[in-house]
């Protein structure tokens, strides 16, 4: 156990080939002493015929498919039960070269975190299935990408983990070097030679038909977030939930909700609903469907605002879908839940167990 390295990979509905080309290359590993824990977090297709075939691997599937991607969580889900002494934080669509664990070993002995250059590989180049030292890379990383951190993961533990706020993407991996700073503990940038190279594939861009949970300016929250990480010189993240807690129970009462609400984008129904329920009730299971009122943008509405009469106060839908994943994200996302905005159809569903 002394020796041994847990990889905690995250993953959601990632091509197969992806999947199999970074399984394989650490398969191939000279050094054996590591295990895997993949975190499927909310994938739509399952993976676990494919896992199968490698028996370092566990499994771990998270039913989150209508839930935001948060990559913190699913690393922290791992991190917490860890056992081994060393932790390295990795993603699925890399490929390792075949002395990366050996080299992990012969690191292990500083007292730091590392975090690894990494080559891109084009997209002609990522579909070739030859040897690690074949591929052409494109370009490297340089110092400020953060993420492919190996942590000593008692450190790890002492700063409760990434910091589960970051949902979608964007600024966990620095977030969590800025912590550790700040408590005291070096980090340290390997560019001694490439250990992995990154697979190219393609963004998947929200359409105009999807229903999963989408917030267009988290990118840009998290980025502040960050910065006001390092301004208050922060160590430990999480003070307030129970960080890398996954509840499957919770997520099997979903299917009977205590309270049924309707609603419409009234401004008034909306903030009483958010105050009243969402941040008030506990040990409940709240369902909730939105949809536009009768009376939005009516002719009566329109002409009382012409005339300066009073009016009753609406909300664009699209800014209360910002609204309750600001909420579920700053209050309650150690919750388990799901949530569907239809732009299309101007509607929300939540369902939530508080």
């Amino acid at each position: 156990m002394n020796n041994l390295i847990t990889i905690v990979l995250t993953y959601r509905d990632r091509e197969r080939s992806i999947v199999t080309k970074c399984l394989e290359s650490l398969k191939n590993q000279t050094n054996k002493e590591f295990e895997v824990v993949l975190v499927d977090y909310g994938s739509k297709a399952a993976i676990d015929e494919l896992v199968l075939a490698y028996t370092f691997v566990k499994l771990i599937k998270c039913k989150t498919e209508q839930q935001l991607w948060c990559k913190s969580r699913a690393i922290n889900i791992v991190l917490k039960n860890c056992k081994t002494p060393y932790f390295f934080v990795g993603d699925m669509d890399m490929i390792y070269h075949p002395n990366f664990i050996e080299t992990l070993q012969q690191l292990k002995q500083k007292q730091e975190a590392i975090y690894f250059q990494v080559g891109f590989l084009n997209g002609t180049e990522s579909k070739k299935d030859v040897s690690f030292h074949d591929y052409s890379i494109n370009f490297k990383s340089y110092e400020d990408a953060t993420g492919m951190t190996f942590f000593k993961t008692e450190a790890l533990k002492s700063i409760h983990g990434y910091d589960e706020f970051y949902n979608g993407w964007g600024g966990e991996d620095t977030d969590v070097h800025v912590r550790l700073k700040n408590a005291g503990y070096k980090v340290n940038f390997y560019t001694e030679k490439v250990l992995m190279l990154h697979q190219w594939h393609p963004k998947h861009y929200r359409i105009a038909s999807d229903i999963m949970p989408f917030h267009p300016k988290l990118e840009q929250i998290n980025h502040q977030y960050l910065e006001f990480t390092r301004q208050t010189n922060k160590t430990k993240a999480n003070l307030n939930f129970d960080w890398g807690i996954y509840n499957e129970s919770d997520y099997v009462t979903l299917e009977n909700a205590d309270f049924n609400f309707s609603l419409t984008n009234k401004e008034a129904e909306v903030k009483s609903f958010i105050s009243n329920v969402l941040l008030a009730e506990k040990d409940k299971v709240i369902k909730v469907s939105i949809t536009l009122d009768a009376d939005y943008k009516s002719i009566k509405q329109t002409t009382k605002k012409l005339l300066q009469k009073k009016t009753i106060s609406f909300l664009e839908m699209f800014a209360i879908n910002k609204l309750l994943l600001e909420c579920i994200i700053n209050n309650l996302r150690d919750c388990a839940y799901q949530y569907q905005y239809n732009s299309n159809k101007q509607t929300i569903h939540l369902i939530i167990k508080l």
